[in-house]
């Protein structure tokens, strides 16, 4: 008998969208032999199955079950694509922890850590993880811009510190951007995170598990044609992204290193993409999304296809550990 996926898709953040363009993608490729996709909208005002005729029908949140012609139906198993809150910080995963069904993503607490840029970063330090020199602000705080120069130098980044897709980013070169910047980030979160930059190759690492096994994918390198990987370069075109990354045996070799390590230290399972860039020889991590885009030009599929993994089974896989954890 087939098994029953909720594609979980949308989200209450700014990337609903996308998450919609990746949920469209794993209902796609989804194994029709094995599985019987449903594709649940997640939004503030409802939770919801669209059909195939576009029609909407209401998910009871109370066991996440469907009501379909006077029949109930129940999931063995949620495919979480939601990007940002509430499916990439927790709240997706504590709920089904709750209710007791399986779901793709990593569990609460590594979602919750990893979607809070500064205390990923300030858990992983004591392990050694190289990463920028950062400065942190609460909304509220006065801005002093000069203790913020005098920590992290010129140029920095102002980040959103719980915001993806580069939302609330913005690269700052004089003292008299750093107002509007931290203004724009905070559009995005009350919570800011200043980081030095650091000027190198960039690259992209995705690990997952893989038929039981931390798995670290082919390497991307990103080249962007803006400032810096913004919103235009990862969905509208305005960067290579190259696979296998252009990078000497050594280097990729001490970046899978770390990468592996970062996804041990922080317990992870299922997706995981980092980002990381090199100063003087050595990768600094930049932030995790567990999340990742999966649309089928996004990072991850790319280097799953690098790897020999097709995306159909790239999804069975994450839909068999998470059913079988």
């Amino acid at each position: 008998m087939k098994k029953n996926i909720a594609i979980l898709m949308g989200g209450y953040s700014s990337e609903f969208d996308i998450s919609i363009q990746s949920g469209n993608v794993v209902y796609k490729y989804i194994d029709r032999d094995l599985y019987q996709p449903f594709r649940v909208h997640i939004t503030k005002k409802e939770w919801f199955y669209v059909d195939d005729n576009d029609q909407k029908h209401t998910i009871d949140k109370n066991d996440f079950s469907l009501t379909l012609n006077g029949s109930t139906i129940t999931f063995d198993a949620a495919f979480n694509i939601v990007h940002g809150t509430p499916g990439e910080d927790g709240l997706l995963q504590a709920y089904f922890e709750l209710i007791g069904i399986p779901q793709t993503a990593c569990d609460f607490y590594q979602a919750a850590l990893t979607f809070n840029k500064r205390d990923c970063i300030s858990t992983l330090k004591p392990y050694g993880i190289p990463t920028a020199t950062n400065y942190f602000l609460n909304k509220g705080d006065a801005v002093d811009t000069k203790a913020i120069i005098n920590t992290v130098g010129l140029p920095c980044f102002v980040k959103a510190n719980k915001a993806g897709s580069s939302y609330g980013v913005s690269k700052v070169k004089t003292e008299e951007e750093l107002i509007p910047a931290i203004d724009l980030a905070y559009q995005e979160d009350d919570e800011i995170i200043i980081e030095s930059f650091l000027s190198g190759t960039e690259v992209s690492v995705g690990v997952i598990t893989y038929k039981g096994k931390d798995t670290v994918l082919p390497i991307t390198e990103i080249v962007s044609e803006n400032e810096f990987f913004d919103y235009e370069a990862k969905y509208l075109g305005k960067s290579q992204e190259i696979t296998p990354a252009r990078l000497t045996k050594e280097e990729e070799k001490k970046v899978k290193d770390l990468a592996l390590k970062v996804y041990q230290i922080l317990k992870m399972k299922g997706f995981s993409r980092s980002e990381y860039i090199f100063q003087d020889g050595e990768p600094h991590f930049i932030e995790m999304n567990t999340n990742p885009g999966f649309s089928e030009a996004s990072i991850l599929p790319q280097q799953a296809k690098a790897a020999g993994i097709t995306i159909k089974d790239l999804l069975t896989n994450t839909i068999e550990e998470a059913i079988g954890s």
